[in-house]
């Protein structure tokens, strides 16, 4: 089968499209035959060394397929069966094979590429807006990238909560986007500076809480757009990761909360990894929940998927088709 591996960590050049072995199938794992495979940031990170993973690796977190044939002990699944997965390498692939219990069905009504889509950035949102900081009526929020895969998810969940959302993007194209999917208010981070456009939205109050998905370049604003008890979820790091922090600042700043969740963490046990992604196929089937679904790329060319998601020339969620 052709997969798409990495031998050495470093740039996309690094990642080789070829022919491998097909797995072999443990007695509680099932095979998938992957029809999309979803690009996330945190490939990047696996990628390039950020984040390290055993080499030589197959790339991918996420994918959805149909169940291929099922090892001597499962009894979640059965051949033929609609299913999608995150959390486990090896998605880049023709065929995956993962343990039944990381696999949910896909309801009717959502397609393999919705059930690749909304694994690994739907749960994300999901465990952010729900658990992490549970957003309640009322409550206001700034999320940043905003229309980014999980950004746009994430807008729509607050808003569904019942939340005031800004969000900051980077041009006039992502920032209607964002309004699109609901936001309130959105800042273009590269005209003007998002602490002072928050604090003049919010009267000087700042916000419950803060999604920051890129780290560096915009963590110690994220923190002064805080409210006295505010929350500070930092989940990503697309620019770069936060190294150096005081955490006694957090006092005198208003008694802050920061928090570095991971979707593994939220989806470590069965029925968490089914609340979660019941909720986003639910939401996705009844219309309450829209994914933008705009970049499809072969899976041979998932060099340029990641140039392309680095160079942030995307919005919403990439996908691979094998």
């Amino acid at each position: 089968m052709k997969a798409v591996t990495i031998k050495e960590h470093g740039g996309p050049e690094v990642m080789t499209y070829a022919d491998v072995d097909m797995p072999n199938l443990a007695p509680m794992q099932v095979l998938i035959k992957v029809e999309a495979a979803g690009i996330n940031y945190i490939d990047t990170y696996q990628r390039s060394g950020l984040y390290q993973i055993p080499l030589p690796a197959t790339l991918g977190l996420e994918a959805s397929g149909t169940v291929e044939d099922i090892g001597s002990q499962v009894t979640r699944f059965a051949k033929g069966d609609r299913v999608a997965y995150t959390n486990v390498l090896g998605a880049y692939a023709e065929y995956s094979a993962v343990e039944q219990d990381k696999v949910v069905s896909i309801p009717d009504g959502v397609s393999f590429a919705e059930g690749a889509a909304a694994m690994l950035q739907g749960c994300t949102a999901h465990y952010l807006s729900q658990s992490t900081y549970p957003i309640k009526s009322g409550d206001s929020c700034l999320i940043h990238a905003a229309a980014g895969g999980v950004g746009l998810l994430l807008i729509q969940m607050a808003k569904n909560a019942g939340a005031f959302v800004i969000g900051t993007v980077s041009t006039e194209e992502k920032a209607e986007l964002a309004l699109t999917a609901g936001a309130d208010e959105v800042i273009l981070y590269s005209q003007t500076d998002f602490e002072t456009e928050v604090k003049r939205i919010t009267e000087g109050k700042g916000v419950n809480v803060v999604y920051d998905s890129v780290g560096k370049t915009t963590f110690d604003k994220s923190i002064d757009c805080l409210q006295r008890f505010g929350y500070m979820v930092l989940y990503g790091n697309s620019s770069g990761p936060v190294t150096e922090f005081n955490p006694a600042t957090l006092g005198p700043k208003g008694s802050l909360f920061l928090t570095r969740p991971t979707l593994f963490d939220y989806t470590a046990d069965r029925e968490s990894l089914e609340w979660r992604s019941g909720d986003v196929f639910n939401w996705i089937a009844q219309g309450k929940l829209k994914l933008r679904l705009e970049h499809f790329f072969p899976l041979a060319d998932a060099q340029e998927a990641h140039r392309a998601l680095e160079g942030r020339k995307t919005t919403g969620k990439i996908i691979l088709t094998p």
